[in-house]
């Protein structure tokens, strides 16, 4: 009798260990009675986070920095909703967070380089020194292009918009009111979505749910299940090929030169090539003329009769 007792005992406690996971961060590592994960920054850092909720984007780059550097991770409508809209072009970087998860207002590349971020993690200045000066600035609105793969689908927007707020709310625990608008191109198969908070609202953090989806699209999902994003549209599950996220923050972004297009650029350098060339030539035309003037012989004072 004892020794069913203690297998009992055993298999129950197995059974427990077992359902000690991270269903919203398959990176995570879970253990312990009460149930507990951490995600791994360094081969010495480990951060503590609440599954129960998604996990801040600062953490998850930092952990996703730690996979990279150890060989162990796998990879007519829309445009600008504003002119301050912009997309991240540098990707992930191992960032300084704060305690909470967010992003602390300057980050630096280890080495002199810094730069200024928004509440998204997203570079919203040139690069410069340890000496730049940033302010926190909170992304209140994201922009979510996204192209469906190539089923049949409904033409009809409203319905379109009706699968996004529930698949928004049912895996990124995305409030139905933060969609401001849906709008569908069928031919191009693109989803053009805008998602907005208050201004001055820090509250929700909009980078969760970029973040996750731009995996769940783009690479593989992080939840743990692994099931993929998707929208149902009139009973069928439609999912989603590619994504371009535009980050609207409240305050305007201060790039300069480093922002412009190679193109304007070359006009710019050969414009001014052009006005300088044309200085030059005014310049040695004039010297040449100065000096052919100072070898010419003096004319000879004509004698009174």
């Amino acid at each position: 009798m004892k020794f069913l007792v203690a297998l009992f005992v055993a298999v129950l406690v197995e059974a427990v260990a077992s359902d000690c996971s991270c269903t919203n961060m398959k990176w995570a590592t879970c253990d312990g009675d009460p149930c507990q994960c951490t995600l791994q920054f360094n081969k010495t850092t480990k951060q503590q986070i609440d599954c129960t909720k998604l996990i801040p984007k600062c953490f998850l780059m930092k952990a996703e920095m730690f996979l990279v550097r150890n060989n162990k991770s796998g990879k007519l409508i829309g445009g600008k909703p504003v002119e301050t809209a912009f997309v991240d072009n540098d990707g992930i970087y191992d960032p300084d967070c704060e305690n909470d998860g967010k992003f602390k207002a300057v980050q630096c590349n280890g080495t002199d380089v810094c730069w200024c971020v928004n509440s998204a993690g997203v570079r919203r200045s040139d690069k410069g020194d340890k000496n730049i000066k940033c302010e926190p600035v909170e992304t209140y609105w994201v922009r979510l292009e996204l192209k469906h793969k190539d089923v049949a689908a409904p033409d009809d927007v409203n319905k379109w918009k009706t699968g996004i707020e529930n698949a928004l709310q049912e895996r990124y625990k995305l409030d139905k009111k933060l969609l401001s608008d849906v709008q569908y191109d069928q031919a191009g198969r693109l989803l053009v979505v805008d998602v907005k908070k208050p201004i001055g609202s820090s509250d929700p953090d909009l980078s969760l749910m970029t973040y996750y989806m731009e995996k769940d699209v783009k690479v593989l999902p992080l939840f743990q299940n692994g099931q993929p994003f998707e929208v149902s549209v009139e009973g069928s599950k439609v999912s989603m090929e590619n994504i371009l996220v535009y980050y609207v923050d409240e305050v305007a972004p201060t790039f300069t030169m480093q922002k412009l297009t190679g193109g304007v650029i070359a006009v710019i350098v050969v414009v001014s090539l052009i006005v300088i060339g044309g200085l030059l030539i005014i310049f040695f035309v004039t010297r040449r003329q100065k000096a052919q003037y100072s070898k010419a012989p003096p004319r000879e004072m004509e004698t009174l009769s």
